[in-house]
């Protein structure tokens, strides 16, 4: 006997019981047959039966399923995407009658219905946009909502690398949160999490969602600047991953504002999990209360030979390495210090020798002011 005349005993069963539609029945024994249409199988075991009662299981949900097809297509009108999955949330009471019916007729190792439906529009999806399948690592992902007939589409973010030139002072770097969501997004700052686009994060974010559409923009930035610094030479390197973006690939790469230049920028596997090293050349104008002697400024020299030594108020101690030293006197009261120093040292404090030393003040025993400093070049390790 073969398997297929083993199961029509408890098919007949079943259906003297409990009307099913065609999806319904096949997949409670398709495993079984080794065949993946539900509803063929069905089909056939029905043959000429022809049942107007409503699916016990599903309550006809699969008559349905083109209506949610249909709103798939529209919800991912605006999308640019390779690869797309599916998730399904239906009503507990169609799970409880499905898992009613396996147990009652001992029938193991099926696919739910939870699965089945998420299949059937996979596979009407795939088919209608030439999208392909993705379980693991989707560009899209739809959550259908069987139980308020809503559906949702969540697109996996994706992280950029790039460069900027900052040419004017008095810009900060970083922008201040939306007050209403502090940074979370919300109606009022069209889910950016920023209100403003004044900043280096503001302008380079407003030329993301430009290009790409999506939501939030979280930068990790390398090492950072104050408001009155230019960045200069190739630029500081940044990371920045964009939540829910709507285009997945770049075309231009670079941009121009009145001060602001951005430049390599490109898709990258992930922005970095632990801090890179990098090295910054800077130069730094500062101003003392007392005359300079231009012997004493020779002293700076030594800032090549030993680490300088940071004091953070948490009691943290970090050393960063001076690779050149290099002084122009400029008056009796100023100078000019270019440096090329490992990332992360607090330029005013290293002037003024506030928890820092050698600081520079420290080496010339005379009070330092930092009026300016700015990046010449900034180079990742």
């Amino acid at each position: 006997m073969s398997n297929y005349q083993k199961i029509i005993p408890i098919v007949n069963q079943i259906l003297k019981k409990y009307p099913l539609c065609d999806n319904c029945l096949g997949r409670l024994f398709s495993k079984q047959l080794h065949l993946s249409s539900n509803k063929l199988l069905g089909k056939k075991l029905k043959k000429n039966l022809n049942s107007t009662q409503k699916c016990y299981i599903c309550k006809n949900l699969f008559d349905n399923l083109n209506h949610f097809l249909k709103m798939m297509i529209d919800i991912s009108s605006n999308y640019s995407f390779s690869s797309f999955s599916v998730g399904a949330m239906i009503k507990p009471s169609i799970i409880d009658r499905d898992d009613y019916i396996r147990s009652k007729y001992k029938l193991k190792g099926i696919d739910g219905i939870k699965t089945d439906v998420s299949q059937e529009l996979r596979k009407s999806f795939s088919r209608k946009t030439k999208k392909n399948i993705d379980f693991l690592d989707s560009d899209v992902t739809f959550t259908i909502n069987f139980k308020d007939e809503s559906c949702q589409l969540r697109s996996k973010s994706i992280s950029l690398s790039g460069r900027y030139v900052k040419t004017l002072r008095g810009i900060s770097q970083k922008q201040k949160s939306c007050s209403n969501c502090f940074g979370k997004g919300c109606r009022t700052c069209n889910f950016h999490g920023i209100s403003e686009f004044d900043s280096v994060e503001g302008i380079i974010s407003k030329f993301i969602f430009e290009k790409f559409g999506g939501t939030t923009a979280k930068f990790t930035w390398i090492g950072g600047e104050d408001k009155s610094s230019l960045v200069l030479g190739t630029g500081r390197p940044f990371f920045v991953k964009i939540q829910n973006p709507l285009k997945r690939k770049i075309k231009s790469t670079s941009t121009k504002s009145t001060f602001l230049k951005i430049t390599n920028l490109k898709i990258v596997r992930e922005s970095p999990k632990k801090p890179l090293k990098f090295n910054s050349s800077i130069e730094v104008k500062i101003s003392t209360e007392d005359k300079i002697d231009s012997k004493n400024l020779k002293k700076l020299k030594d800032l090549q030979k030993h680490p300088v030594v940071v004091y953070e108020k948490s009691g943290k101690r970090s050393e960063k390495k001076i690779f050149s030293v290099k002084y122009k006197k400029n008056s009796s009261n100023t100078f000019t210090l270019f440096i090329k120093a490992e990332g992360g040292l607090p330029i005013k404090r290293f002037v003024n020798s506030d928890d820092v030393s050698p600081g520079i003040s420290q080496i010339l025993n005379i009070s330092c002011m930092c009026q300016e400093f700015d990046f010449l070049d900034i180079e990742v390790q």
